[in-house]
């Protein structure tokens, strides 16, 4: 009883706290802000500012955040390379569980790479995508089992496989301008901007492309690593 009411009070004190100090509408934008709002339209070819700050105005330091995420994931595995994951005989489960976790799978992926290709349009991008993307093999491991993750073709070699060709392909669209005579991460003129229509914010939807693939990935590396080491089930 004392948790539920100290849970119920935990889950209240925000929503008390946001009525009683509301926050206050600034009177004005910081230049900086209104110079992004003002050109990402026109300069990246994109609406979504965020994404646009992200891969266009301050690109280079996006790719290097991402190899630095590349590398903690990266020395993560190392770490446990002795391990070996065993994928034993597929366990029969009820019916239920087995069509309502594919169902779930599903429309996990369908939501995850919706994030990942409207990311030059609406709230979204690569890395949320991707982060949304592991969780589908997350749910399969936990729901039914490890065995029937390897039933999908997803392994550990093929998510740092994956993982690498997503890094590789962030990394060569980031020397591409250079190669054609601007600077590294630039965006426009080398990318198309849009497509029968429809803004591609330049460079934008590929960098969110292979980056929803290095993080899908990446998390579904750490996933299955942490299914065994964690004592998990692999039947």
């Amino acid at each position: 009883m004392k948790r539920l009411i100290f849970g119920i009070i935990l889950t209240l004190t925000p929503f008390v706290v946001a009525y009683l100090y509301p926050l206050s509408v600034p009177s004005s934008i910081h230049s900086l802000g209104e110079f992004y709002l003002k050109n990402s339209l026109t300069s990246v070819r994109s609406p979504e500012v965020v994404t646009s700050i992200l891969w266009d105005y301050r690109g280079l330091d996006t790719v290097f955040e991402t190899a630095v995420f590349f590398l903690a994931i990266m020395g993560g595995l190392a770490i446990f390379r002795e391990l070996k994951l065993e994928y034993s005989s597929w366990e029969e489960f009820p019916l239920p569980v087995k069509v309502v976790t594919k169902v779930t799978a599903v429309l996990i992926v369908t939501v995850a790479a919706s994030l990942a290709l409207h990311g030059q349009l609406t709230p979204g991008g690569g890395f949320q995508g991707g982060s949304t993307l592991a969780v589908a093999p997350l749910l399969v491991i936990g729901a039914v089992s490890l065995a029937s993750l390897k039933r999908t073709g997803i392994t550990l070699e093929r998510a740092v496989l994956i993982r690498i060709l997503g890094l590789t392909g962030i990394v060569i669209l980031a020397l591409i301008p250079l190669a054609l005579g601007g600077y590294a991460v630039q965006n426009q003129p080398y990318f198309p901007s849009e497509f029968l229509g429809t803004l591609l914010g330049g460079s934008l939807l590929w960098y969110n492309i292979f980056e929803f693939l290095a993080v899908g990935a990446g998390f579904t590396a750490v996933f299955l690593i942490l299914a065994v080491a964690g004592g998990g089930r692999d039947d």
